[in-house]
């Protein structure tokens, strides 16, 4: 089994800032992408950041600028660096990895979100 431990939401008054860690541990072999997902209230899930184990990044364009995703593969924890934040960036925060467990199996899997409250 493979767990993800998301630390680091809160809340903070817009134009602040917050870092999101999420640590994986358990049977994991490697870990190719590593990413943060959100999802506010009524809304469905949606993509924030991902980035691979080369160091590749993608960011959802409402983000771009302010958000920056970093990962430590020695530590199998992804990171969020988020500044310059807006209510609507408010929601829920998932993390993401698609984990390899044997030679013949890579799944995805979740963590258990954290809350990001950003006021006005």
């Amino acid at each position: 089994q493979v767990q993800l431990v998301e630390s680091g939401g809160g809340l903070v008054q817009a134009g602040g800032s917050l870092r999101l860690s999420c640590a994986a541990s358990g049977r994991i072999v490697s870990i190719n992408f590593m990413g943060w997902y959100r999802q506010a209230p009524g809304k469905e899930r949606e993509l924030v950041a991902d980035i691979t184990s080369g160091g590749s990044t993608n960011y959802a364009d409402s983000v771009k600028g302010r958000f920056t995703i970093s990962r430590d593969n020695a530590k199998n924890t992804v990171y969020l660096q988020m500044n310059s934040l807006k209510p609507e960036d408010t929601a829920v925060y998932y993390c993401n990895a698609n984990v390899r467990v044997s030679l013949w199996g890579e799944y995805a899997y979740w963590g258990q979100g954290t809350q990001v409250t950003v006021s006005s």
